[in-house]
């Protein structure tokens, strides 16, 4: 894991973000679960590294609302509650909502469909989407996080601001980070799990707004709807 930069400080930020992007997949595949206490130390023998960019990865994860910080007992999972998840998904329509408006509107070069590099990067978006709903109907849940979380930065780019870019990927994170600790807990995924990645996709290039917006409204009802149950359980 260490990085291979010539420059210190260049290999400790690259290893700062490998920890930070290991830890996180952890996360994600419930591997490390919510509520779960760990030091630097324990991360840092874990992976074989110094505690310094464990340390700064850990709190890259904190502010990103991964992880909680204790100053006395180290880091833990974040616990998020149906009603966080609720929350995250409002805000995420949010997101959204706003920049399919632009995307469907905005007739600038950069977003037009027709632009033959707008089009390439619309044609990797729509693999990323595939790989996506092949994961779903499958039921499987860690390649559908991945595929699903480069979908929507790929598609954020397209965009073309990557502050909102950003902050959207963030929302997802946590999303499924709160999805998954419920979804674990199914036997079989299969039908459970989205699977509208290329429909989307054709709405926007179509500048088919109603549609795009039904698509994630449909989504967000059918998933909040789905953790609530299986938390009441």
């Amino acid at each position: 894991m260490p990085g291979t930069g010539g420059n210190g400080s260049v290999t400790r930020s690259t290893l700062r973000q490998q920890i930070a992007d290991a830890l996180r997949d952890e996360v994600l595949a419930g591997r490390l679960q919510a509520g779960r206490e760990f030091t630097v130390k324990e991360i840092a023998e874990q992976y074989g590294v110094s505690a310094t960019p464990v340390r700064e990865a850990l709190v890259d994860l904190s502010a990103q609302g991964l992880l909680e910080a204790d100053q006395h007992r180290g880091f833990r999972v974040h616990e998020y509650s149906v009603a966080d998840y609720r929350g995250i998904v409002e805000a995420r329509s949010l997101v959204t909502n706003g920049m399919f408006h632009v995307l469907a509107t905005d007739r600038s070069s950069h977003r037009d469909p027709d632009n033959p590099r707008v089009a390439a990067a619309v044609a990797g978006v729509r693999r990323r989407a595939e790989e996506a709903e092949r994961a779903a109907t499958a039921g499987d849940l860690t390649v559908l996080i991945g595929y699903d979380l480069r979908f929507w930065r790929e598609l954020g780019a397209l965009f073309g601001n990557p502050y909102l870019a950003d902050f959207l990927h963030r929302l997802r994170v946590q999303s499924w980070v709160c999805a998954v600790q419920h979804l674990r807990r199914l036997p079989d995924l299969r039908g459970h799990l989205w699977a509208r990645h290329t429909d989307l996709v054709d709405a926007l290039m179509r500048r088919d707004l109603p549609t795009a917006r039904q698509i994630i409204a449909a989504n967000d009802t059918e998933s909040v709807a789905l953790i609530e149950r299986l938390a009441a359980e």
